[in-house]
């Protein structure tokens, strides 16, 4: 074997020595990484528990019921609370109502059977007019974006406009709930207007009332924004002993 065969086998030894050697190189998954969901928005309970909540900082009674579509009056009297509805953080409240005793249900004398008036021969007379207290007001002015649907989730209407427009109170009352714990209502304000109807006004940019504070129907309360949606608008909701219904069966017909 020549010198130059030696050298030429040699070479072909130690390249293959440094490739065995060599690190590897890790194998990437260049796949497109699929984003998360984005987040719900909708007009959702943000209480966890439907059998119990323990009440949080700035919450009050009527906050809680209003995010599980609850009556506050039975929300207050499952848990034994008086009127101012004071409720303190910490505090455990019952969301179902408790269960009736039977035993002490069945010792109750039986009702007497009612008596049947007799029929009337005069027609009755039928008021079209939605039962409430007279004179709301558009609580700002805008076109209607999306209206109320209890069947897609919509539990209000809502009405667009400009980012810092003032927004009125659609009627006389007192704030009882004016912050931003409820997920999807952004900066919130809850007006009880007496003890069946109470009124939302949702995705504020800055609210110009507290908690406590009585207002006028047509007092300017906030600023119209985009919490907690992805465009300015306002969210307003009118709710009968706790049920939603709809808003334009109660404000006057624009011309």
């Amino acid at each position: 074997m020549t010198p130059r065969t030696i050298c030429g086998l040699a070479a072909v030894g130690l390249l293959i020595t440094a490739c065995g050697n060599a690190p590897r190189v890790p194998v990437t998954d260049r796949s497109p990484v699929s984003k998360p969901d984005v987040p719900n928005t909708s007009y959702r309970s943000t209480v966890p528990d439907r059998n119990s909540h323990v009440v949080r900082s700035g919450d009050t009674l009527f906050s809680i019921a209003w995010a599980v579509g609850l009556d506050y009056r039975e929300l207050a009297r499952w848990n034994g609370i008086q009127t101012p509805y004071v409720i303190q953080p910490g505090q455990r409240l019952k969301m179902t109502p408790p269960p009736e005793n039977l035993s002490k249900n069945s010792a109750l004398p039986q009702p007497k059977p009612a008596k049947i008036p007799p029929k009337s021969t005069s027609t009755p007379k039928f008021n079209n007019k939605i039962e409430a207290f007279s004179g709301w007001v558009w609580p700002v002015e805008g076109p209607i974006l999306k209206g109320f649907s209890a069947s897609n989730g919509n539990k209000g209407i809502d009405i667009g406009g400009s980012s810092g427009r003032g927004v009125r109170a659609a009627a006389s009352g007192k704030i009882v709930y004016a912050g931003s714990g409820l997920r999807g209502y952004g900066r919130l304000i809850i007006v009880k207007h007496d003890e069946v109807y109470l009124s939302a006004y949702a995705h504020n940019s800055k609210l110009l009332v507290e908690d406590g504070a009585k207002v006028r129907k047509g007092q300017q309360i906030a600023l119209m924004g985009d919490t907690g949606t992805d465009r300015v608008m306002l969210h307003f909701e009118i709710r009968k002993r706790g049920k939603p219904v709809n808003p334009l069966k109660f404000l006057p017909t624009r011309p």
